[in-house]
């Protein structure tokens, strides 16, 4: 299991040269310790994130990073943005199931034409 895919924020700077200046496209996690939903969708992120090479999965509490919750309108937790090429490309809100998460990998994923 390779840890290094897994970015843990550390306020907005880190999250503007970690997530939106990433060559990678990076799944941003915004989750909270006391959200039980977010305890089932953490680990199958990671999970389901893992075998994709350069898909990289970041997560942000939300009771720390008070400005990126606003920045991103997240108004419940756990959300999912998807970040490519310093942009927004996708987004949920609430605990969704497998294949919803593969998809947004998939859409991540695909190569420019």
């Amino acid at each position: 299991m390779k840890l290094n895919k897994i970015i843990s924020i550390d306020g907005n700077n880190e999250f503007l040269s970690k997530v939106m200046n990433s060559d990678n496209p990076v799944i941003v996690n915004f989750h909270a310790e006391w959200c039980e939903p977010c305890h089932i969708l953490t680990p199958k992120m990671k999970e389901l994130i893992e075998p994709n090479e350069n898909i990289d999965l970041a997560i942000v509490d939300v009771e720390s990073h008070a400005e990126l919750v606003h920045t991103f309108e997240v108004k419940a937790v756990p959300a999912v943005i998807a970040v490519k090429n310093g942009l927004v490309v996708d987004k949920f809100i609430g605990l969704v199931d497998a294949d919803m998460i593969e998809n947004l990998i998939k859409k991540l994923d695909k190569k420019p034409t």
